[in-house]
């Protein structure tokens, strides 16, 4: 078994979006009040007293959006200057980004991954779901602005220093699958990083159903029969297969979590805004409320003691065991789960 040595932190299950394949339009979702939400001293309480003892150095922040969480900057600075860290991630959408980018770098963070789906702005509208008015500036109300603000967050992150970027791509029949070799050319002459993501069923059943997904080889034989592909040296924290076309600056990887079972390589685990540990995205129990615990006045001995014997059962379930050990239907989306 891989020492589990990373954690996911979802700041906030809202999102300025709504993807297809994590928050499906007319979804019934139940946001959490934010006065529920781990607050950041809780999170650092949390770390500090509970997860960097139990060896726990790797930390990606996530949502919903992060970048809505109030106080970001200043939660990546703290999390990046703990002295145990020896990695900080963040996944947004990066619609925000542009303003947000340089302060994040000079908070310390390095690495970042963004959703891009679609370098076609009328795919990119059809992917990420009706805009909210009430997050949209004048500037960005009309229509395909969305997709050029987050092209726009993604060029200013790369310019300030986030080198590589990974940009991460579900690829959905009948709806992106045409893009594949565009976006996997933009490793060609740029080190990004772009991740293919094998479309699964937590967020939007029906559209699963409706769609099917394509597996991760298939995928790869599109690219090897244009440019070749061969296997990179690079490797990251996360479970994908990492390859490259030959002689491109960047990389491309392949996540297969419906076609290639990678949970003998999983090193993580997933806490949410309201402070639910979760070992296993595809299995809810064993989860431990930690925001209750803290608020209750439970020592953090005792807290990290609960941990760690979730640590040492984390389960091994891909997703054709998914049911194994759970009691009813999911009850989070991909969204609330932190992805």
């Amino acid at each position: 078994m891989n020492p589990i040595d990373y954690l996911r932190i979802s700041l906030i299950d809202r999102c300025n979006f709504q993807c297809v394949y994590c928050m499906p339009e007319g979804a019934d979702l139940n946001y959490v009040l934010r006065e529920l939400w781990l607050s950041h001293g809780e999170i650092l309480s949390l770390l500090k007293g509970v997860f960097i003892p139990l060896g726990f150095t790797k930390f990606r922040l996530t949502g919903g959006e992060p970048l809505l969480r109030p106080g970001i900057v200043q939660l990546v600075d703290e999390i990046s200057h703990l002295p145990e860290t020896t990695d900080l991630a963040l996944t947004t959408n990066a619609f925000k980004l542009e303003k947000l980018a340089k302060p994040l770098y000079d908070a310390g963070l390095r690495r970042i991954n963004i959703s891009l789906d679609s370098l076609q702005p009328e795919t990119f509208e059809k992917i990420v779901g009706p805009p909210a008015t009430r997050d949209l500036t004048s500037e960005t109300a009309s229509k395909y602005m969305r997709w050029q603000q987050v092209w726009q967050g993604i060029q200013m992150a790369h310019q300030v220093g986030f080198d590589p970027l990974k940009l991460n791509v579900v690829v959905i029949p009948g709806v992106n699958d045409h893009e594949i070799l565009d976006l996997a050319a933009l490793t060609l002459d740029r080190n990004w990083h772009v991740r293919f993501i094998e479309f699964m069923p937590i967020g939007n059943d029906a559209l699963f159903t409706t769609r099917g997904w394509i597996d991760s080889e298939t995928i790869r034989q599109q690219i090897r029969n244009r440019w070749g592909l061969e296997e990179s040296s690079i490797r990251g924290n996360g479970p994908a297969d990492v390859f490259k076309i030959p002689g491109a600056k960047g990389t491309l990887g392949f996540i297969s979590q419906m076609s290639e079972c990678f949970c003998d390589r999983c090193n993580r685990m997933r806490l949410s805004a309201d402070g639910w540990l979760r070992p296993c995205l595809l299995n809810e129990t064993g989860q431990l409320n930690l925001r209750d615990a803290l608020r209750s006045g439970e020592a953090i001995e005792t807290i990290r003691d609960r941990v760690g014997a979730l640590v040492a059962d984390k389960p091994e379930i891909n997703f054709k065991m998914r049911e194994s050990g759970t009691t009813g239907a999911y009850s989070r989306t991909m969204s609330q789960i932190g992805g």
